[in-house]
């Protein structure tokens, strides 16, 4: 089977944590600042963390290998049963 290719804007856009999440850049900031509320234009700087649906998209679909970046959650046992 031939390698998948990664998307080359994904590469640019995205960032995996540790942990697997999937970082990106707040949207809304570029162009027509003066149009938009100081609050919005705070909110809309640095990174922030996609949610669970997206972030599945991203990483089947853009970003093939980076999928198994993803580390399983712990279990904790409550004790005897």
């Amino acid at each position: 089977m031939p390698k998948m290719k990664t998307k080359s804007g994904a590469k640019k856009r995205f960032k995996v944590t540790g942990t697997g999440r999937v970082k990106a850049k707040q949207a809304f900031a570029r162009h027509m600042m003066m149009n938009k509320p100081k609050s919005m234009k705070r909110k809309a700087r640095g990174t922030s963390v996609l949610c669970e649906a997206d972030q599945e998209i991203v990483l089947k679909n853009f970003l093939p290998y980076q999928r198994g970046k993803k580390k399983k959650a712990k279990q904790v046992s409550g004790g005897a049963e």
